[in-house]
């Protein structure tokens, strides 16, 4: 069994928003943060580079807590962490 970094963060529900246009992802991910728990997180991959202002605005509008956001060969991973 292969080791799991102490920092690693596990998701509740995952998001394959790639190659769509904005709005659709923060549609789809709206969607599907209504199916993850309070508390729980969402993972989000996306291509549209309007995503990174969006994902932060919906953030920020929901009160969730964007946990970490990186960007690896034109794709955007979200992990956000849904209001309690």
């Amino acid at each position: 069994r292969p080791a799991i970094p102490i920092d690693a963060i596990f998701f509740d529900k995952h998001l394959d928003a790639r190659n769509l246009n904005c709005p659709l992802p923060i549609l789809k991910a709206k969607k599907a943060m209504a199916e993850v728990p309070p508390g729980g997180t969402l993972e989000v991959l996306a291509t549209d580079p309007g995503s990174v202002p969006d994902f932060k605005a919906f953030c920020e509008a929901g009160r969730h807590t964007l946990l970490e956001q990186s960007q690896t060969d034109g794709v955007f991973r979200f992990l956000i962490r849904r209001a309690a």
